[in-house]
């Protein structure tokens, strides 16, 4: 089952719920305590100097939840370490950015997205642990703004939207973020330890990202919208895709820059895009409709039911008939 709500509903129920004091306050923090019918977790919120914010969420949801946000003109520059959970977002009707992508375990993101809706989708039944940084652009006006900025904070500072998978948690930004998951101090000495923590992720973000590579904006409009044809073809044809050449051929790029440009738009391989895509059907499917795991695992593209559960174990560290049975209860 999936529970749909708006950011503004989430926020309420997590502050008014009546299953325990749900908000504390405590020196530079803010904590919030998931009520008990959505799942079991908290959200530490440390608003820093200058418009910095540091936010750890830790839990496990029940049911699979679909947040609906509206970002405004003023949204912040963002950094996400995702260590457990995976979150599939949409975003319709944006030019520069994908309509849908997932964001998964082990991996980090810097995105600035002002301005557009999007719907954030997490799953039940999953370990959900995210540490986010939030910077105001305004932030980074203490940089010599004549020097070659890095390529994202130019974007933020002219108001343009990026979103950028930047891969694997790297061991130094691991070591950072358990740090920060570990803090030991308080008050004033905690508010400038977090905040030089985060500005440590940030640099090594900053250094991870791509200096070689086109960001999706910059690429050519007719390639950007050859790469959409190519993701909707995927989606259409999930069940039976094509090869990757013929994939190629259909939307009239060579294979190079369709595995180029799919890279660099949605951040996986085309393989990895079509992976993801089918293992979210497939958990919906589970959750949704009363099909035996050899059906659902011919729905979404494979022959061999055992292929299908390896598959869905790697992705979810649970088989396929195990998470339909606690989903049945």
């Amino acid at each position: 089952m999936t529970i749909s709500l708006t950011a503004a509903e989430f926020t309420e129920l997590c502050e008014t719920s009546d299953d325990q004091p749900s908000v504390q306050e405590a020196g530079w923090g803010r904590s919030a305590v998931l009520p008990k019918r959505l799942g079991k977790g908290i959200r530490q919120s440390f608003h820093l100097r200058g418009g910095l914010t540091v936010e750890i969420t830790e839990g496990r949801l029940q049911q699979t939840l679909r947040v609906k946000q509206v970002h405004e003109l003023s949204f912040p520059v963002t950094a996400k370490f995702i260590l457990s959970g995976l979150s599939s977002v949409e975003t319709p009707g944006v030019k520069e950015v994908c309509p849908h992508y997932i964001e998964q375990k082990g991996h980090s993101y810097l995105y600035h997205l002002p301005d557009l809706k999007e719907v954030e989708e997490w799953y039940a039944d999953e370990p959900i642990k995210v540490v986010m940084i939030y910077a105001d652009p305004g932030y980074f006006h203490f940089l010599d703004q004549d020097s070659a900025l890095p390529q994202p904070l130019q974007q933020s500072l002219r108001g343009q939207r990026f979103h950028q998978s930047l891969g694997p948690i790297s061991s130094a930004m691991r070591s950072l973020l358990q740090q920060i998951l570990h803090c030991p101090y308080m008050g004033m000495t905690q508010a400038l330890y977090l905040e030089s923590k985060a500005l440590e992720l940030l640099a090594l973000q900053l250094d991870q990202w791509p200096q070689q590579a086109l960001s999706a904006s910059q690429l050519p409009i007719d390639e950007v919208e050859r790469l959409h044809q190519a993701q909707e073809l995927l989606i259409r044809n999930a069940d039976n895709p094509p090869l990757l050449v013929e994939l190629a051929r259909q939307v009239g790029l060579n294979d190079r820059k369709l595995k180029q440009g799919f890279r660099q738009l949605f951040g996986t391989t085309v393989f990895g895009y079509l992976q993801d895509y089918r293992m979210k059907q497939a958990k919906q499917l589970l959750e949704e409709e009363r099909l035996t795991v050899a059906a659902i695992a011919t729905s979404v593209g494979y022959r061999n039911p055992e292929a299908f559960s390896t598959a869905f174990r790697r992705k979810f560290s649970v088989s396929p008939k195990a998470y339909q049975l606690s989903i049945r209860g």
